[in-house]
């Protein structure tokens, strides 16, 4: 039981780490300029992305299953990611 917590501690500290680091840069890194928008997007995104990664890693799948559906996950939110940045598929959600 103990190690289903440290793993779940694990995949939800990644996304946190991440958004501090955000934040600083906002904050010290001139031409970051982050609204309180860009961060709820974020925290959404990658929240969301490691309950996804953790009700996967929790299941009874194998783990061949389990590696393909985390790597789809990673991909899903690499792609959205991008595509809010920069706009590679040019959906009317890509950034300016």
């Amino acid at each position: 039981m103990t190690l289903e917590k440290q793993k779940t501690t694990i995949i939800f500290a990644v996304p946190t780490l991440l958004m501090v680091t955000a934040f600083l840069g906002n904050l010290f890194v001139e031409g970051w300029n982050w609204s309180p928008f860009d961060f709820a997007i974020a925290a959404v995104l990658l929240f969301g992305t490691a309950f996804f990664i953790n009700l996967v890693i929790r299941s009874k799948k194998p783990l061949l299953s389990k590696l393909i559906i985390c790597f789809i996950i990673l991909l899903l939110l690499a792609l959205v990611w991008i595509e809010l940045a920069v706009g590679i598929f040019g959906t009317p959600f890509a950034g300016s």
